[in-house]
């Protein structure tokens, strides 16, 4: 029984803990102004095979000078939680 228990604090904690990811890239010397671009990046299986990646080259609309923030929103975590992981969406948002 006690075995029971300590998993299942285990398995709270986990579920606690866990958080959505952020990774940020910089082009040239970064965004100059506020212009944002959003879209959605589409996976199969928790990420392993793309559907539908955006292009970011494409979404600054040719600067040169642009960052690039790809991340783990909720919704897309809520969307991968819900379908178990077979749909795991990402947000990819362009700056210039």
């Amino acid at each position: 029984m006690k075995y029971m228990k300590t998993l299942f604090i285990a398995f709270a904690c986990t579920l606690c803990l866990s958080s959505c990811y952020t990774y940020t890239s910089i082009v040239g010397q970064g965004a100059q102004g506020n212009q944002e671009t959003t879209e959605w990046n589409h996976y199969l299986i928790y990420g392993l095979a793309p559907v539908g990646v955006s292009d970011s080259k494409a979404m600054s609309g040719g600067a040169e000078h642009y960052t690039i923030k790809t991340r783990q929103t909720f919704v897309n975590g809520l969307i991968g939680g819900i379908t178990f992981g077979i749909y795991t969406p990402t947000t990819t948002t362009v700056t210039k």
